[in-house]
Formats: C-alpha cells, structure tokens, sequence
C-alpha cells in the first residue's frame, strides 16, 4: 500500500478550544452550560444552512444573536468571546508543511464561509495543497461527495489517502470509501497512527 496524500480535519484536530473558561463565561452569561452553547451555536438550522454555502457566516451569527435576544451590534461580541479559547496546533501544522515533501495535503473541514479568509490572514495555508471546505462545495462531511471531491483534486484515490478526523462518523465514512482514517484523540496519538499508517 503506498499513501500518496495526508488530508487533516480542521476544527477539534488542527484547532481546539484549549481554554473552556471564555466559552463557559460566556454561556453563564445566557444561563446556558458549555456544552448548550456549543448546541446552540453549531446545532441549529443556520450552522447547518451556512455548513453547505446556503447563507453566509455573518448570517449565522447574526441568528444567534437573535436567539440571543440581543441587538445586531453584539454580533461581533459573541463571535469574538465564542473563538477566543480556541488555539491552533502548530506541531500539526508544522507536520503537513513538512509532510508536503513527500506527500500530498488537504483540509477536509465542516465549515462557513469565513474559515478560508481567516487561514489566509493566519498565513497557515501553505500547509495544504488544497483545501476543501463544506461551504464552498455545498455538501458536507460525512457525506461522501466531499471525500472523493478532496481526493479528485489532489488526484489520488481514496486508498492512497489518509484522513483525520475527531468525529467518528466521520472517519467511518472515509473508511468505507477505502481512505485510511486516523480518529483524532490527542496530538501524539494522531501523529503515531499517521507514522504506522506510512510505515
């Protein structure tokens, strides 16, 4: 078996909400608990609408602001406080930059419409060959058009790849197109499995 093309995941893989305590604060702010305002904001109908391009990101913020029962002008407030303990994994980064010598790399990422200009202004988008993102395409993970869309542009197939993902669905749903899937549980972890899988 010869692996040709790594693809990563980007939310709960490269980037991770290291610091709860701004979420938590936050969510006490609306009497929610962390984990109801993660519902909130990343299970309603317009996360789910902006996830495949139907509205744009901004629109989705604003619906939770709304939600929120609080003027249009917190938008950004919300926004800003709901990312902010967030960090990117630049171990991980560092090894698909490197990976990028000897193999193909994309992103594969459940996302809205502003993670591509926010990975431009991070300046991390030389990591990948490609990158593949659900708002853009207009389908989502796990839904297979989004593996063989990603796979198709780096032109390999799909047993010659490897996928990491934190999602379990999402890892079978590329196993069962024959990708090699690594389900993320922590950075060392992930990287060893990777090693294993490149031999």
């Amino acid at each position: 078996m010869t692996i040709k093309a790594i693809f990563f995941d980007l939310g709960g893989v490269l980037l991770r909400t290291e610091n709860r305590t701004i979420r938590q604060t936050l969510a006490a702010e609306f009497k929610m608990t962390y984990e109801q305002i993660d519902e909130f904001v990343f299970n309603c109908q317009s996360a789910k609408l902006a996830s495949v391009g139907k509205i744009t990101e901004d629109e989705h913020w604003l619906d939770v602001t709304k939600r929120l029962n609080l003027p249009e002008d917190q938008m950004p407030r919300i926004r800003d406080t709901f990312f902010s303990g967030d960090e990117l994994d630049e171990t991980l980064v560092r090894f698909l930059r490197d990976s990028r010598a000897n193999y193909k790399t994309g992103l594969i990422s459940n996302a809205w419409s502003g993670l591509r200009p926010w990975i431009l202004k991070e300046k991390f988008d030389d990591a990948f060959d490609n990158m593949v993102i659900s708002a853009e395409v207009g389908y989502a993970k796990p839904d297979a058009r989004i593996y063989i869309y990603a796979v198709e542009k780096l032109n390999v197939q799909p047993h010659e790849s490897i996928f990491v993902d934190d999602m379990k669905t999402n890892v079978d749903a590329a196993n069962d197109l024959g990708m090699k899937g690594v389900w993320f549980q922590n950075q060392q972890q992930t990287l060893t499995d990777i090693q294993n899988l490149l031999g």
